[in-house]
């Protein structure tokens, strides 16, 4: 394993890696730094928690300078807000030592901040497609001067759903730009699709021939569960030993916000990132997660290329995902940067035929999905749970007769009870509200799990 220094990276970059304990380069680095350095353009393929940002990343800063002139020269093009905010804080360390200034583009946020930050000359710009065009055509963001392009999450930015802002952005740089792209899958269509962009591109596999197409350091675990009972399944595997940060993903917003609510109530410190959240509380939620303050982050896919934690042990896919492709990063979320993982996946019965596909696509090999219930005793064997363990942190509230307050059947009454005019209600300070509201902001909401709990789940720690 080769030093970013023999791959000929300079010191002051070095140095600022260093100072975070990052020293040696992962593969996908490796083959990389050397070609971008140079100039050459790259489609860089490897597995999700490989080091790819930084395999882009060091050489357009090095080939930047130290103290480049104003204006905006290098930009980064991501799918998803939550991804730019993680290149972008990648970024900001590499450059620590350098006269450079990064700014992160994206929708959501107030445009003041971040025209402030263009016209105060930030040579590099992370942006989504959405708000790059919008300040474009407003003639805020000028793309005459770029001279590095880089495309990460390729796959998702040239698929059909991109592909028009994608060939705008290319349409505002030079075509002498330096262009790079960079994904854990690269279909063949998508790599013919991305050579119209590219000059004589050569195509970088860091992955072991030998291996799958999973990462080996992450075990899957396939269930067929019942809806009913997730939830409970859900709570005992957060509780399993060594059992550290925690993402469970949802197939929509609603049961994002729902399962957050459940999970709090049975004393998980949990939060949630789903798009009917705003953007702060999605920032919230997921600055919470990386910091510990928060250990099980409830997300739909709108977040799954965008959490990039080393310390993740586990992730849960609530429902089988729609492909293999969302499989792969989603199931990417852990076993980063070295470390061991597991990936539990719920199948449901009318989604047995959708799983055959992805295990057969990523060639898992996982037998047939074996009927899962909160009581199984296989369930605790596979994933490390100790015996005895109960659904929840703490006890039910009560009311002052001592009986548990009644739970709600996920539609928002309690026990299935409505009104007259058959909306579900429950009582409240001030009248009546609805039950499936959307999830208070994390840290405030519910008290916080002790510190000192010992029953198979880690205590949150500080990153």
């Amino acid at each position: 394993m080769a030093t970013f220094t023999e791959l000929g990276i300079d010191a002051d970059i070095v140095e600022a890696l260093n100072e975070k304990g990052i020293v040696d380069a992962f593969p996908i680095q490796e083959q990389t730094i050397p070609l971008a350095i140079t100039g050459q353009d790259i489609i860089g393929q490897a597995k999700t928690g490989t080091g790819k940002t930084l395999g882009f990343g060091l050489p357009i800063i090095q080939r930047l300078g130290a103290e480049p002139k104003s204006g905006v020269q290098v930009l980064v093009v991501v799918p998803t807000r939550e991804l730019c905010l993680q290149v972008y804080e990648d970024l900001e360390l590499a450059v620590k030592n350098r006269k450079v200034g990064v700014v992160p583009i994206y929708g959501g946020k107030a445009y003041e901040g971040q025209i402030d930050q263009l016209k105060a000359g930030a040579q590099i710009v992370v942006g989504t497609p959405g708000r790059l065009i919008d300040l474009a055509n407003q003639r805020i963001l000028n793309l005459s001067g770029i001279t590095e392009m880089v495309l990460d999450e390729a796959d998702k930015m040239l698929d059909l759903g991109f592909l028009a802002d994608i060939e705008k952005l290319f349409s505002l740089t030079p075509a002498t730009r330096h262009t790079m792209l960079f994904s854990a899958t690269m279909p063949g269509t998508i790599v013919t699709l991305a050579r119209r962009f590219m000059s004589k591109p050569i195509h970088i596999r860091a992955t072991d021939p030998d291996e799958g197409l999973t990462q080996a350091n992450i075990k899957h675990v396939i269930y067929r569960a019942h809806s009913l009972d997730k939830d409970e399944i859900i709570a005992r595997i957060l509780q399993a030993e060594g059992r550290e940060k925690t993402v469970i993903f949802t197939r929509t917003k609603r049961a994002a916000a729902k399962l957050n609510e459940e999970l709090t109530d049975r004393g998980f410190n949990a939060g949630s990132v789903h798009g009917d959240l705003n953007q702060q509380q999605r920032e919230r939620a997921m600055a919470g997660f990386k910091a510990g303050k928060i250990d099980v982050l409830i997300a739909t896919d709108v977040a799954a290329r965008g959490i990039d934690v080393d310390d993740v042990t586990h992730v849960i896919n609530h429902t089988v995902p729609d492909d293999d492709k969302t499989y792969l990063h989603r199931a990417g979320r852990t076993g980063r940067a070295g470390r061991t993982g597991t990936a539990v996946t719920f199948v449901d019965w009318d989604d047995l035929h959708k799983w055959a596909l992805i295990n057969k696509a990523l060639e898992l090999n996982v037998p047939e999905p074996v009927e899962t219930y909160s009581s199984s005793p296989h369930l605790y064997t596979d994933l490390d749970i100790p015996e005895g363990t109960k659904g929840r942190l703490k006890p039910s509230p009560t009311h002052e007769s001592g009986h548990q307050r009644p739970k709600t059947d996920g539609k928002g009454s309690r026990n299935g009870k409505k009104n007259s005019r058959g909306d579900s209600q429950e009582k409240s300070h001030g009248g009546n509200r609805e039950r499936n509201h959307e999830p208070k902001d994390e840290g405030h909401a519910r008290p916080r799990r002790s510190r000192n709990r010992t029953r198979g789940g880690s205590p949150a720690t500080s990153s």
